[in-house]
């Protein structure tokens, strides 16, 4: 056994990122291979910016736009206040319109009113932003603007005010559909784009900021692809648009006036716009709002499986080409995805034929397939590459929960060490597996994440139910000439696999 060796530190997958419950499915191929790249020069032929401003983009779409009110009854403590505005006015009479118009922007907009003594106090009103889909009166807006809301309406550019109903909602995606009551067949309307907004594309955003009413801004799209820990199925735009309370629910249009995104939700450490906006993509909300449309209500396709991502360690502990795909931690009992034999420790890469980069895009794609479908997914295992098909179940609202390991006991004396990695191990008195009784600070093992009371299931993809497996593993791994041994390790009734490279980097 050689000398512990101290490695830079490498982050521990965040448990519940790892115990992410599909019901979802697909993107990329397998593995890619990489080519040689070629040096060519760019930059030579990327048109011009419109110079001519954006006021016939915006004269053609805001009457299509409008602004959502909300009245909800909620618990008195549930009212928050949002954060102050603080405005300096010294040379302003205490009567002038301009210092009472800024004053009312000290209160939230959700606040109580004090000028409604009828209301209840539990009664809220809140604003928010949408759009018409349609001439008879579809409108696209946020579920957490009309979350819970006991009545709502819309106001037109016009100031032309519509009740409304709520067709349907999907929480998982932050979208909600509304109707006019109203028989109309003569509203504007708008139409989502049906090609994807590019990096650097224009975006102009429309909606109702802090409840002002019409208020137009423009930027570009930041990035794609965001995600930002909202739902599994996080693929949000990110765009630079001026965004505030108060848009949620309004749309980002592209320069030929097609909405190219839902705004709902900006990052801001002080409450308002600081230029990192997110907006629900066009592709995404078109195909929850045609069910929303057609059915009231969404259906996605379950697969019944844990995932974590792959980084480097994993991939070279599992023979992996690359870190694309997406790791099966735990397949849930009597779920589809284990009736149909895919196990622990299984990669799946690709979806139909269409590659997996990460357990969030497997979720995405299995969730825009039917239930009842069946899918082949493209699974590594042992480092072999099999086809296997699964008949999809329906999501239901409340995901089952992933297996959950025992308890892990607490760690006596060390039966065996792993010195290479700088851990020590012994036998668990409580069940299958071995338990870590220590690790060595700043050690690989230690700069893995691995941390004492752990449980390890498997170490280089097989069983160990002894210390001497775990010493026999690390022997083979190094034996097979890899960088790195996988563990699958149980810690608080969570399972995750985790790389631990077998040498420290040169």
């Amino acid at each position: 056994m050689s000398n512990m060796l101290s490695t830079p530190k490498r982050k521990w997958i965040a448990a519940s990122a790892m115990a992410m419950t599909v019901a979802a499915g697909t993107l990329g191929a397998g593995f890619v291979n990489t080519q040689p790249a070629i040096a060519q020069q760019v930059g030579t032929d990327v048109g011009s910016p419109p110079m001519s401003g954006f006021a016939d983009l915006v004269e053609s779409v805001s009457p299509a736009v409008v602004s959502v009110q909300v009245s909800a009854e909620v618990p008195v403590q549930q009212i928050q206040r949002g954060p102050n505005f603080e405005f300096e006015f010294p040379d302003l009479p205490e009567d002038h319109p301009l210092r009472r118009f800024f004053d009312q922007f000290e209160e939230p907009f959700n606040a109580p009113n004090p000028e409604r003594p009828n209301r209840p106090r539990d009664f809220m009103q809140a604003v928010g932003s949408g759009f018409i889909i349609s001439a008879d009166g579809y409108i696209v807006t946020n579920n957490h603007v009309v979350q819970d809301a006991t009545e709502v309406t819309v106001l037109l550019e016009d100031d032309t005010e519509l009740a409304v109903d709520i067709v349907g909602t999907d929480p998982r995606t932050d979208l909600a559909l509304l109707k006019v009551q109203d028989d109309r067949d003569d509203l504007p309307y708008v139409e989502f784009s049906a090609d994807e907004a590019r990096v650097g594309d224009w975006v102009v955003a429309v909606g109702n900021p802090f409840g002002l009413g019409g208020t137009v801004t423009a930027g570009i799209v930041s990035a794609r692809g965001r995600d930002i820990n909202a739902s599994a199925y996080d693929d949000f735009l990110q765009i630079d648009a001026a965004v505030n309370r108060g848009n949620s629910g309004g749309p980002s249009f592209n320069t030929q006036g097609e909405v190219v995104g839902v705004n709902t939700a900006i990052f801001s450490p002080s409450g308002g716009n600081v230029g990192i906006a997110f907006a629900i993509p066009a592709s995404v909300a078109t195909d929850v709002i045609s069910q929303l449309r057609e059915d009231g209500v969404v259906t996605r396709g379950f697969l019944g499986v844990s995932l974590q991502d792959l980084n480097q360690d994993l991939s070279d502990a599992l023979g992996l080409a690359n870190t694309n795909g997406a790791l099966v931690t735990q397949p849930i009992e009597g779920a589809p995805a284990s009736d149909a034999g895919v196990q622990s420790g299984d990669v799946i890469v690709s979806v139909d034929g269409e590659g997996v980069e990460s357990g969030r895009d497997l979720s995405r794609v299995i969730s825009q397939r039917s239930p009842g479908s069946t899918v082949e997914l493209g699974i590594i295992r042992n480092g072999e590459e099999i086809d296997i098909s699964v008949s999809l179940d329906r999501l239901e609202d409340e995901e089952p929960e992933a297996p959950a390991s025992a308890e892990q006991p607490e760690p006596e004396e060390p039966q065996a060490t792993g010195s290479e990695i700088g851990l020590s191990v012994m036998a668990n008195p409580e069940g299958d597996g071995i338990v870590v009784a220590s690790v060595e600070p700043d050690s690989l093992a230690a700069n893995s994440g691995i941390i004492r009371g752990d449980v390890i299931e498997q170490a280089n993809g097989g069983v160990v139910s002894t210390p001497d497996d775990f010493v026999a593993a690390i022997d083979a791994a190094t034996e097979q000439g890899k960088s790195a041994i996988s563990l699958r390790i149980s810690r608080d009734g969570v399972v995750r696999f985790v790389g631990v490279p077998l040498s420290a980097e040169e």
